[in-house]
């Protein structure tokens, strides 16, 4: 992977065509499966970071020699020799400094753009089964933060290495100048340790509550933005905010805990490393004065402690990340440990070679092959079941042709049968592209589809046409476009079988009737359900189903229902008789901001 912009012979690899098959078993499995997944860079970074922190150990025993050879000396030769050595070292640290710091950014991104791959994949793996386990808030916080401190944290495998080497140069030169000194720098660096860790251990517990409260806040949050309309209508917008408030207001005294605990590390870790420093120069300079050691050693020995800050602040740097990355790899690892659904592992991949019904078991309805059916319900909520059950999206006994839907690979049965609901994600993009997708077809299928949808107006509104570019959710289009867009994708993608969930339910009643019979005309000869109580997409089906406590009832086309099944003609018309003032059959009120 490179991160690189691309040049002739230069092949991108960003993303991954295959990151790999994480190690979820627990989050530091995770963490070493995102370092041994890009081991060489991991090597070279520990290389640039042993070789940078052991040359900043390099300047001070070059002065001490420019001190004792040349000045004490008076050797001007000897003064410049390692003058130039000390020039030639601070170049090589420079160039050091960049590599390391090049080739740690390429491993944070490697990391963060792996665990974006893997945590993707696996929730399009899930599917449908996804909103039943984890919130659309929860993985807005995964991405927001968690993958940022996960990246992080390897960030060790680099300055973490070469603090270690660091350390050890330096004991080692020092133990040529003074044992005495040697000993204080190599205890004295575990007691600041040994300081500081309690103070640490209560800071990563305080963290880790914070963070826990904030992505359920989070959670809340996107939840509640997910369902602004929901809300608006039933008056619960409010209520919402204001227990997102008090939850904000309850969080503020555990971040400024956090806060204050952060300050307190870093205030002591600076004054200890102070105190070390005046420690070693103090007995340092008692010994220069005494002829123990030179003034150039003195001026060594305070230069290794103050290059020795640099190392022993990464320690502490690494023992900060770590807990931290180790939280947020705890979330991925949740996320990565959910269960797919059943049959994620079949194998079929060719449709029935005739036409076939589809099955469900669980409510008793076939979808007849070939013609547009209708699923009528009076609760949404067992309707959209059925659907998702012979969608083959989560636990179904669903069959077509006679085959179970769960003996199908899943990425083959999301091509025959397709599951198109009203509130689908619509990804930004031009408008073209938001319709096809992947796929590249003639602009004479496209605006077939967009004829069938209604919605050959929206297309010539925008000033580019099919190239006009729309935001994500197309929130620059109102909600009616919105529907008809997503009708348009289905329609496009022309699915052996396509279930539809209340597709015209943000359309004014003129728009939808014109839906309606465009809708039935595109896809004759085609199996097709839509789940709907509209009466004018009812009246445009071949076959209409009353679904009844989750059972599918009484059948036949709309109008025979209407006057052979008052259940179902009560559903339809909400109670009224048809013709009476309220009926849905009548022309609705255009929803604000639909353009018909």
């Amino acid at each position: 992977m490179t991160h690189d912009r691309e040049r002739p012979g230069h092949r991108r690899r960003v993303p991954y065509a295959d990151p790999g098959e994480p190690d979820h078993r627990s989050p530091l499995r995770f963490l070493w499966w995102l370092t041994v997944s890009q081991r060489r860079r991991v090597l070279a970074g520990s290389v640039w970071g042993t070789a940078w922190m052991c040359l900043l150990i390099a300047p001070p025993y070059l002065m001490s020699r420019a001190v004792d050879d040349g000045l004490r000396g008076r050797d001007a030769g000897a003064l410049l020799l390692w003058t130039g050595v000390l020039l030639a070292t601070g170049a090589a640290l420079a160039v050091l400094g960049i590599l390391r710091h090049r080739t740690m950014t390429r491993v944070r991104v490697d990391a963060a753009y792996r665990t974006v791959q893997v945590v993707t994949r696996h929730v399009t793996r899930l599917g449908s089964a996804l909103p039943r386990q984890v919130s659309a808030g929860e993985l807005t916080h995964l991405q927001a933060g968690d993958i940022g401190r996960i990246a992080q944290t390897l960030t060790v495998t680099g300055p973490g290495v070469g603090a270690a080497a660091a350390y050890a140069v330096t004991a080692v030169l020092l133990l040529r100048v003074s044992a005495v000194l040697a000993l204080i720098v190599l205890l004295g660096v575990p007691a600041l340790a040994l300081t500081a860790g309690p103070l640490l251990g209560r800071l990563h517990g305080a963290e880790g509550r914070y963070r826990e409260d904030q992505g359920r806040l989070t959670a809340l949050a996107g939840d509640m933005v997910a369902g602004l309309s929901v809300l608006n209508g039933i008056g619960g917008k409010r209520v919402f905010a204001a227990r997102h408030r008090a939850r904000s207001r309850a969080l503020v005294p555990l971040g400024y805990r956090v806060a204050a605990l952060t300050s307190w590390v870093q205030a002591l870790t600076a004054c200890l490393l102070v105190v070390l420093l005046a420690v070693v120069t103090w007995i340092g300079a008692r010994m220069a004065a005494a002829g123990t050691i030179t003034v150039g050693e003195l001026v060594a020995v305070y230069g290794y402690v103050s290059a020795l800050l640099v190392p022993v602040s990464a320690f502490i740097e690494g023992a900060d990340d770590l807990p931290r990355g180790l939280v947020s790899a705890r979330r991925v690892v949740d996320i990565l440990a959910l269960g797919a659904p059943p049959g994620a592992d079949g194998t079929r991949v060719d449709p029935p070679k005739a036409p076939a019904g589809l099955y469900d078991p669980d409510s008793g309805l076939t979808v007849a092959p070939g013609r547009l059916t209708a699923l009528a319900g009076a609760r949404p909520e067992e309707a959209r079941a059925v659907a998702e059950r012979l969608a083959g999206h989560g636990a179904s006994d669903a069959t077509w042709g006679g085959a179970r839907l769960t003996d199908w690979d899943r990425r083959a049965l999301r091509r025959h049968i397709l599951l198109a609901d009203h509130d689908a994600h619509l990804f930004a993009g031009p408008l073209r592209t938001v319709l096809s997708g992947r796929t590249d077809p003639p602009d004479g299928a496209v605006r077939r589809a967009l004829e069938a949808a209604a919605a050959t107006d929206i297309a010539d509104a925008l000033p580019d046409g099919l190239d006009s570019h729309l935001d994500d959710q197309a929130r620059d289009v109102s909600g009616g476009q919105r529907q008809r867009l997503r009708l348009a994708r289905a329609l496009l993608a022309g699915p052996e079988v396509l279930l539809l969930v209340e597709p015209t339910s943000a359309l004014d009643a003129h728009t939808e009737a014109a839906v309606a019979a465009r809708l039935a005309a595109h896809r004759r000869g085609r199996t097709t359900l839509v789940v709907t109580t509209s009466p004018l997409v009812l009246a445009q089906a071949d076959e209409v189903v009353h679904l009844e406590d989750g059972r599918a009832g009484a059948r036949g086309r709309h109008g025979e229902l209407l006057t052979t099944r008052p259940a179902y003609a009560a559903l339809v018309f909400r109670g009224a008789a048809p013709g009476a003032e309220g009926s849905t059959d009548r022309p609705r009120k255009p929803l604000e901001g639909e353009n018909r």
